[in-house]
């Protein structure tokens, strides 16, 4: 249903956006590092239920908009290819503080760390930008099945995800010591990744046509 090349380069932008620094990673991180791995995976499942939320919402929506305006591919690809640009430039500039600096957290129960990281992914705008602005460059309603093509890419990234910020949970108090104490390995990362985003950015923005007749 979908190219390999298209799922592949799919699977790389998801994956250089989970290994990008955000509020999903700050908080497994803080959390884990607060009150151990158990907690962090409670927070985990609270995470991944947030992006199957904006999987399904992006997917129906975004189906319907496609289907009923074809012209709307041009401009969320156009919108995509800028999000990215702006992404890129985010890291390349290296704004913010670090996001692996410790903070004391108060303990919470099963319930409420599910909640937390459920809520912190619902509201986390990087995710909702992704999902509306990214996903659609990799669907071709040629193709066929559209709402089974996001249905594919959403499970793609959610498994990335999943197994990116299981890795964290798992070495959060390693990973954060790691970067505090290497502001280099910190500003390579950035840099890489800025740089991978930028060349998706501009790949996108000068082909006109969809990923599935590439």
């Amino acid at each position: 249903m979908i190219p390999v090349e298209t799922w592949l380069l799919f699977a790389g932008a998801a994956l250089v956006m989970v290994l990008t620094p955000g509020p999903n990673m700050v908080h497994l991180i803080a959390r884990s590092v607060a009150q151990g791995r158990g907690a962090g995976w409670i927070s985990l499942a609270g995470v991944l239920a947030g992006f199957v939320f904006h999987m399904l919402a992006a997917a129906i929506g975004l189906w319907a908009v496609l289907l009923a305006v074809p012209v709307a591919y041009d401009l969320v690809r156009l919108a995509g290819a800028g999000y990215l640009l702006w992404l890129a430039w985010q890291m390349l500039a290296n704004r913010g503080a670090s996001p692996f600096v410790p903070s004391a957290l108060p303990p919470q129960g099963p319930a409420r760390l599910f909640a937390t990281g459920f809520v912190t992914n619902l509201l986390n705008p990087k995710i909702a930008v992704f999902y509306l602005s990214v996903f659609p460059l990799f669907v071709s309603p040629a193709r066929g099945d559209v709402l089974g093509q996001f249905l594919i890419l959403g499970t793609t990234q959610i498994v990335i995800s999943g197994a990116v910020n299981g890795a964290i949970v798992v070495a959060a108090g390693a990973i954060g010591r790691f970067f505090r104490e290497r502001p280099l390995w910190m500003a390579m990362q950035r840099t890489l990744s800025g740089l991978v985003l930028a060349a998706m950015a501009l790949r996108i923005a000068v082909d006109d046509r969809p990923p599935a007749t590439r």
